[in-house]
């Protein structure tokens, strides 16, 4: 007898074991993760230390932005199992990362190179720069408002620059110039204007005024390519190598390379002083100016013995009047084709253009981290500021997300054209409304949660008095919105933004009361033929019943099991009677008192719903009626 005892009792913890696992993952795939950790957590207790467990639990967490508690379980599953999915170690990673565990993060970072390398998504990622390519076309996530400035003109216009509320820039629409042969537009000259701020966020440029460097030569001389010093005493630019009659000096191929010259701004407003850079050349150009936000280095262009390709971009250190050697940036950036127009944004990155790195047709910008971090890779800044044309001389406010950049491209004004931008996220709203489905009014104080497309919570609201809601979400994602509140079935709805920049998606909700006068009411609970086992169906709704009654602490109820009429009537009996018994149990192992279930007995088939008795021929949608368990409130409702 003892041992039959202990056989059941062992049995029936299996079974929970099992059930509540499996509840545990029915709640985790509808993305309730407070409860899904809850019984994840009461499986590891029970003796259940899977794989599969220990990094649901890591996740359950990992998707409520709980790191510290997801850490220590995929630090469990890590350290029990040695063959893991990849994307565990990473998240493991991300979780040390977010509390400042670098030197753990980078232990394992290694192995997940290592494992990566030997992934066969390898070979997918060597055929990845087609959908690469592609992706440049249209990068979804922003959204980019662009612009033809007014000042562009029917020739030249490009490298824009702001400083101190003034537009500079670079332009061959001075007629009275002589003629440059290469494209047969007249030489170029250094313009500024003035900036003013438009309704739409855009900037408005007018009145370009041409800079009069004393004593230049008018006849054949390119001016363009500005960098001012933060105290606005020193600008930089680009001209061509002249003697000291300011005519251009050719070399033996009979090409006038580019310098970079240094002016001072007089207390009249005017420029002067000019000084050639000591570190330029007669027999290659060296041009392009920027400077890095604290002004002790210059970024410029050259095409000098030594680098990796066409043209490259240096560096050289900066001290008063001193300068240092040109250093070249290295392969990080440099490669075998054409690197031109650096600009160091006020975030320390470097954006400039290249036809070496991957892009959609000769000239792109890029940018990149690499001043920050050696090992930082280049990103192809794709549309629309790049093109199948010419596009660079790119400038950023990292404050506003203003900027500006020159391009080729077709319908401009001229060969080069000057557009603004101002670039935000691309985002959209989901709002909706949250309602009592059996009465469908508005429900208020309902919890409302947007999950992105990997299960990650990444908002929470709560429904006005009007039961309304509303989330900002990102354009081109797929949501799930999730309504909650005590006293009602969870509801959700999958939702898919567009690409279109303050678009409305209506999701609305609609929560099913558990509660209908004094009853708790559930969905049907479906046990196996001649068993009583609680499945884990079953044991997914009867969480209905643990959750109302954990909100009613002073909640005492009966549990009422019933059948059809089909079998003998002293077996329907035993057998729904076993049911509810059953039922009574899992509550208890929810940690229900004993006290609050008053009693839980199976009535059979002698309280049927409908006409179905015995001998009466009925559909299974019929039969279904009378097979229900009912749990009635006694008290402790309110």
């Amino acid at each position: 007898m003892k041992t039959k005892i202990i056989f059941t009792i062992v049995a029936l913890s299996s079974t929970f074991l099992f059930s509540q696992k499996r509840v545990a993952d029915i709640f985790f795939e509808n993305f309730s993760y407070v409860k899904a950790a809850e019984l994840y957590k009461e499986t590891v207790k029970r003796g259940d230390s899977s794989m599969h467990v220990l990094t649901r639990l890591g996740d359950s967490y990992y998707n409520n932005s709980d790191t510290e508690n997801a850490a220590l379980w995929y630090a469990l599953a890590l350290k029990k199992y040695d063959k893991i999915n990849p994307e565990y170690i990473y998240k493991y990673i991300q979780t040390q990362r977010s509390m400042g565990n670098f030197e753990e993060a980078d232990k394992w970072l290694v192995q997940f190179k290592d494992i990566q390398n030997d992934d066969s998504r390898v070979d997918e990622l060597r055929a990845s720069n087609i959908a690469l390519y592609e992706s440049l076309k249209n990068r979804e996530g922003l959204d980019v408002k662009t612009v033809n400035l007014d000042i562009n003109t029917p020739y030249s216009d490009f490298g824009p620059y702001v400083f101190d509320n003034r537009f500079y820039f670079a332009s061959a629409q001075n007629t009275e110039n002589a003629i440059y042969s290469w494209n047969n537009e007249p030489f170029l000259d250094i313009y500024a204007a003035d900036i003013k701020p438009m309704n739409d966020g855009m900037d408005s440029i007018s009145n370009p005024i041409q800079i009069d460097f004393k004593g230049k030569d008018r006849k054949n001389v390119h001016e363009a390519s500005v960098a001012i010093t933060a105290d606005g005493k020193t600008m930089y630019f680009t001209r061509y190598n002249v003697n000291k009659k300011n005519r251009a000096v050719y070399d033996k191929q009979g090409t006038s390379n580019l310098n970079i010259y240094r002016a001072t701004k007089k207390d009249n407003g005017n420029w002067g002083d000019i000084i050639e850079l000591p570190f330029n050349g007669v027999n290659f150009s060296t041009g392009h100016p920027a400077l890095s936000p604290d002004n002790k280095t210059l970024y410029f262009v050259s095409d000098r013995e030594g680098g990796y390709g066409q043209t490259d971009i240096y560096r050289v250190s900066i001290d008063g009047d001193t300068y240092g050697t040109p250093e070249n940036l290295g392969p990080k950036v440099n490669t075998e084709g054409r690197e031109m127009f650096p600009f160091v944004a006020k975030d320390n990155t470097l954006y400039f253009s290249s036809d070496g790195f991957l892009n959609l047709g000769l000239l792109d910008i890029f940018k990149t981290d690499v001043l920050n971090d050696a090992n930082a890779n280049v990103q192809n800044l794709g549309a629309p500021y790049n093109s199948g044309f010419d596009d660079f001389a790119y400038y950023i406010n990292n404050d506003t997300q203003k900027g500006y950049f020159s391009s080729n491209r077709p319908n401009g004004k001229g060969s080069d054209d000057i557009y603004g931008f101002i670039a935000q996220p691309c985002k959209q709203v989901i709002t909706g409304t949250v309602r009592d489905l059996k009465l469908l009014t508005p429900l208020s104080n309902a919890t409302v949660q947007l999950i992105d497309e990997t299960g990650k919570i990444v908002a929470e609201t709560t429904s006005t008095e009007n039961g309304l809601y509303e989330f900002d979400a990102n354009c081109n994602q797929k949501y799930t919105v999730l309504g909650m509140k005590a006293d009602y079935k969870d509801d959700k709805k999958d939702v898919q933004t567009t690409n279109v920049t303050d678009e409305k998606q209506t999701a609305d909700l609609n929560l099913t009361p558990l509660i209908n006068d004094n009853e708790i009411v559930i969905n049907p609970i479906f046990f196996d033929f001649d068993k009583w086992d609680i499945r884990a169906d079953a044991a997914y709704e009867l969480e209905n019943i643990v959750s109302v009654m954990r909100a009613h602490p002073n909640m005492v109820i009966k549990i009422e099991s019933h059948t059809d009429s089909r079998g003998s009537d002293s077996y329907n009996l035993k057998l729904s009677d076993r049911r509810a018994k059953s039922t009574q149990q899992y509550l208890y192992s929810r940690g229900i008192a004993t006290e609050r279930i008053e009693s839980a007995i199976g009535y059979g088939e002698t309280q049927l719903v409908n006409e179905c008795s015995n001998g009466v021929k009925c559909s299974k949608e019929k039969h279904q009626e009378n097979r229900r368990s009912k749990f009635i409130i006694l008290s402790g409702a309110n």
